[in-house]
């Protein structure tokens, strides 16, 4: 399985919570894959030396993480720092704000060779509405030592729509904002280069049908993954992950080692030249979240992920 598929709905949580152990031990809410300790954004400027004490608290304990426990740091200064805590290579990996070319080799930099940590860059400022700077972004991403750790690109579609002075519609999704056509360029940018993309919180927390629907259009448009604000939003973003019963079927006729060039199903064309990725992440989803109608699988804990 790639971890992309194992990170789920990303919940995110400051890091002044006074709860942090519990959420990222896994005893607060036990279905959560991933939990993400914010210093950015979710945290006060003044605020932030108790946030850093949080995080420094957090690392020191014993207890095992029970999700996939990143920290997102404000700046370079803040990941060195929380780099350097002891307990900090427990940690997943890094959720890197507004990352852009120039501040880049700052955020890399603080890394050591040898160490394992993962990252997930956060498209977010106004570079992301040039397409050439985000194919120059890109290429710099996919050389080493950078590629071994990227795990996934973050799409921030509040502060993308923050830079257009707008806010998304209460009872629309990101996709029907001037941030729709931005998230698919971002797509055709990434994934053929095998880079997935995880989608956009949804803020309006009493509105679970219109974050369902927003969850469709992520995977409509090829993201996997999404940010998580609330834990009540967490069983609905992973309900619909879940594959039907006839997706499921049409997957593994395509996967099938004896299946013809090209085939119909169900009144569709099916050609494993052309369907075979979709078919395998199809397999996989249903691995690992379920099928609809059938009992739901159990949240996969870290220390059973890759």
């Amino acid at each position: 399985m790639t971890i992309p598929l194992a990170l789920g709905a990303s919940l995110y949580v400051p890091a002044t919570r006074p709860d942090l152990a519990a959420v990222a031990g896994g005893r607060k809410y036990p279905a959560v894959r991933s939990v993400v300790v914010c210093t950015e954004d979710a945290v006060h400027a003044h605020d932030l030396p108790a946030a850093l004490n949080g995080v420094a608290a957090l690392l020191d304990r014993a207890e095992p993480f029970g999700p996939l426990c990143f920290v997102r740091p404000r700046d370079p200064a803040v990941l060195r720092a929380v780099l350097a805590m002891p307990g900090a290579r427990r940690l997943a990996g890094f959720v890197l704000p507004k990352l852009t070319r120039r501040n880049l080799p700052d955020y890399f930099a603080a890394f050591a060779a040898d160490d394992a940590y993962r990252v997930m860059p956060t498209l977010e400022t106004e570079d992301v509405f040039d397409a050439t700077e985000v194919r120059r972004l890109r290429d710099v991403l996919l050389t080493d030592p950078h590629r071994r750790r990227l795990l996934t690109i973050r799409v921030g579609g509040n502060d993308l729509l923050q830079l257009l002075g707008l806010r998304r519609p209460r009872r629309g999704t990101i996709y029907e904002t001037p941030i729709g056509p931005v998230i698919a360029q971002l797509a055709a940018a990434f994934r053929p280069h095998g880079v997935n993309l995880t989608g956009p919180v949804f803020e309006y927390l009493d509105d679970p049908r219109g974050l369902a629907r927003e969850v469709r259009r992520d995977l409509a448009c090829g993201l996997f993954g999404k940010t998580a604000v609330h834990p009540a939003q967490v069983p609905v973003i992973e309900a619909e992950y879940r594959v039907s019963a006839r997706e499921l079927r049409d997957a593994e006729a395509v996967l099938d080692p004896a299946a013809p060039a090209v085939f119909r199903r169900a009144g569709a064309m099916c050609e494993p030249a052309t369907h075979r990725r979709w078919a395998e992440v199809v397999r996989e989803r249903a691995r690992v979240y379920g099928v609809r109608g059938r009992r739901p699988v159990p949240s996969l804990r870290a220390d059973h992920a890759p």
